[in-house]
């Protein structure tokens, strides 16, 4: 297999990045702090005129740090209720990682997954790359078919460092009823935030076609992802296998 991918706490902003915007220099503390755990996924964080004064700044400032993690993804404005912390609970961040869009816009059925093995494995040294770790290191491999519109669609397989999501088993994730990222969020503490992709079409083989319900060679979409939390940390390798004969894959380029 091959796959390729492209401080200060309490205080006011200073330090390295004394050379960023003011603004910025807020941004990156309040990622520090939301890698820190001090604000969990789907709590909360203070006010704007709360953090204005903890970092000795104007509340156009924090507003606007915050404006720039909301169209990230990291944080989530709800109307008369405040700032929160974004989780893959909602279906606002979960579905921003599944880019698999029907033809038709009323076929709107949740995605169901079975997991059809989940085992532990030595990184390969392309995965050791990728992942930043050592070639040898364990991982846990999953792979898993998804359902979408009650048809077999897309087959995946994921490859996670084994001492970050230590206690992930088959029982875990066949009694996991949400997304694999929010089981990723609540269980480990590990927030996925931000992804890198390589698509390709490839046939589908003898043993893909079978899961798919597909003839040998039959067209998908492969795409291969790596996964990062917080401090541009690599935390999964993904590979899918799509496909699209009723879906597409939709990004939005801003």
């Amino acid at each position: 297999m091959s796959f390729s991918s492209s401080s200060t706490g309490r205080g006011g902003a200073i330090g390295g990045a004394a050379f960023s915007p003011l603004y910025k220099q807020i941004k990156a503390l309040l990622v520090q702090s939301l890698h820190a755990g001090e604000w969990k996924p789907g709590e909360s964080i203070p006010s704007e005129l709360d953090l204005a004064a903890r970092f000795q700044v104007s509340q156009g400032t924090v507003r606007k740090a915050i404006d720039e993690l909301a169209a990230e993804n990291l944080l989530i404005r709800r109307q008369g209720k405040g700032t929160f912390v974004a989780t893959h609970h909602e279906a606002q961040v979960r579905y921003r990682f599944l880019r698999l869009t029907p033809d038709n816009p009323e076929n709107t059925q949740r995605a169901q997954s079975t997991i059809l093995e989940c085992s532990r494995q030595k990184a390969t040294q392309e995965i050791a790359r990728l992942l930043e770790i050592r070639t040898g290191d364990a991982l846990i491999y999953i792979k898993r078919l998804m359902n979408l519109g009650n048809r077999p669609s897309v087959i995946d397989e994921i490859w996670l460092p084994a001492d970050v999501f230590k206690g992930l088993t088959s029982e875990v994730l066949i009694h996991n009823k949400g997304p694999l990222y929010g089981l990723f969020e609540t269980k480990f503490g590990v927030s996925m935030i931000r992804a890198e992709e390589k698509i390709r079409a490839i046939a589908a083989n003898a043993q893909v076609a079978d899961f798919l319900n597909v003839s040998e060679g039959f067209p998908l979409l492969q795409v291969d992802r790596v996964s990062y939390t917080y401090g541009d940390r690599p935390m999964e390798i993904r590979r899918g296998l799509y496909l699209t004969d009723q879906y597409h894959y939709r990004n939005s380029l801003n």
